[in-house]
């Protein structure tokens, strides 16, 4: 049950967001209290940022205007580039803004950090932020390897942060400068890591195209594939670094941004599920890659498309999504709560115009009748108490389709973060069960 606490911090955000004072009360007492609360939690786990350090460095930012809140997360990105840059010079290499060059060649990098592959590599949903120093003490002589490496993850992470949610220029710039960092360390270190990693182009129409990263085992032949997507602020690095870990399963992925967001042209509609169609044709038409097993994940608002896509295109097998939306999230009750900075970006990435005209291109959005139609594996995840969607939506979904599995965490919140290491290795069972080729051992 929601504590009368929390119930008036909801209303003061969503007054705040009526009357677009939100920058003025966060001048006052920070930006925490008008973010999602798992916030914090999502770039800790990516970046392998202690959560005091992060909280500390949170509480100080003081405004969501572009410029100073870009500004203030670019500084902390600019110290870790500086930490990277005299490790790689230590160790004879580029130094570290060359890496932001397009016409970087990054395979010299990947011979200079291969000795400390495993910092990237192994880091999974939720990366130990003691794992360096523990990785130093038994690998001295890779010391500057992976404080490089380290450091070039945690730039990636803070460009992240500073381009969060997107749609202001400075917050755009931060977006390419954290992209170009993890295609660099990616494509640098794919050897190492015994993987094949493209960085990859789709064309969709009126000029616009999916990027994303196509990873696949070295020697790659009809191997079964996992469409990952995310969700209405998520970056391709936030997707791809974790599932390195899983690297060794015989599978696939390729992951992607949501239409609409970030690097797209143009609005998220419901015919959007045609552009999660096209990057299906792109795999299916790809030989390294079995068109008969193809799964998909998706989270949070990505998750509202492994559930649509899973009811509109027969060619998958099997879906995953952890904390999916549909008619309860999209209705005005769970704007409740909802941050102004969340109500812009959801505004943007649809395209509204106004208030009315969100609330009516979510309403057709809704699952309500498509979940009827999914026959294919289906696991659902989420928390118990969501904060940012219904969870009720993700009951409804699983008792909608035939075939789905539920979990629900108790007391977690949006996508069960607080359970991520739980639920990544049930979902690979999940996956590697359901692909599988017949008469395999999984």
């Amino acid at each position: 049950m929601t504590s009368l606490l929390e119930l008036a911090q909801r209303l003061t955000v969503s007054a705040c967001a009526m009357t677009h004072t939100t920058e003025h009360a966060a001048r006052r007492r920070g930006v925490a209290p008008f973010l999602p609360r798992l916030f914090a939690d999502r770039f800790g786990h990516l970046g392998g940022i202690h959560r005091d350090r992060f909280g500390a460095e949170l509480a100080g930012c003081r405004s969501f205007e572009d410029a100073r809140w870009a500004g203030y997360w670019e500084d902390f990105a600019a110290e870790h580039l500086a930490r990277a840059d005299a490790a790689l010079l230590r160790l004879g290499g580029p130094g570290a803004h060359q890496l932001l060059d397009q016409e970087f060649d990054p395979g010299a990098l990947g011979e200079l950090l291969a000795p400390a592959v495993t910092i990237l590599a192994d880091r999974g949903t939720v990366a130990d932020p003691a794992a360096v120093e523990r990785f130093c003490a038994e690998h001295p002589d890779a010391t500057d390897a992976a404080v490089a490496l380290d450091g070039l993850i945690k730039a990636l992470t803070y460009e992240f942060v500073a381009a969060w949610p997107g749609w202001s220029p400075q917050r755009l710039r931060a977006y390419e400068r954290s992209h170009r960092l993890c295609e660099v360390l990616l494509l640098a270190l794919a050897p190492a890591m015994g993987m094949i990693i493209e960085a990859v182009q789709i064309p969709i129409g009126g000029g616009d195209r999916v990027r994303g990263f196509l990873m696949l085992p070295v020697g790659a032949a009809a191997v079964p594939t996992l469409l990952a997507t995310n969700g209405l602020e998520g970056t391709l690095a936030e997707m791809a670094i974790p599932l390195l870990a899983q690297r060794g399963n015989g599978m696939g992925t390729f992951v992607m941004e949501m239409p609409g967001t970030y690097s797209y042209e143009r609005p998220l509609t419901p015919a959007s599920e045609g552009i999660y169609s096209k990057v299906i044709d792109y795999l299916v038409a790809d030989p390294r890659i079995d068109g008969d097993r193809i799964g998909m994940v998706g989270f949070s608002f990505g998750a509202y498309w492994s559930v649509r896509m899973a009811a509109t295109d027969p060619r998958l097998q099997v879906a995953v999504a952890n904390g999916p939306l549909s008619h309860r999230s999209f209705g005005p009750l769970n704007s409740i709560g909802m941050p102004e900075i969340m109500v812009s970006t959801l505004s943007n990435t649809l395209g509204a115009g106004n208030t009315a005209d969100l609330a009516r291109r979510l309403r057709n959005l809704s699952l309500t009748e498509l979940c009827r139609r999914i026959e294919i594996p289906l696991l659902v995840i989420n928390g118990a108490r969501d904060t940012l969607v219904s969870t009720r939506d993700s009951i409804d979904i699983a008792i909608d389709a035939a075939n789905a599995q539920l979990v629900l965490y108790a007391d977690d919140d949006h996508c069960a973060m607080g359970n991520a290491e739980h639920w990544s290795a049930l979902t690979a069972r999940f996956l590697a069960d359901h692909l599988a080729a017949p008469g395999a051992a999984c």
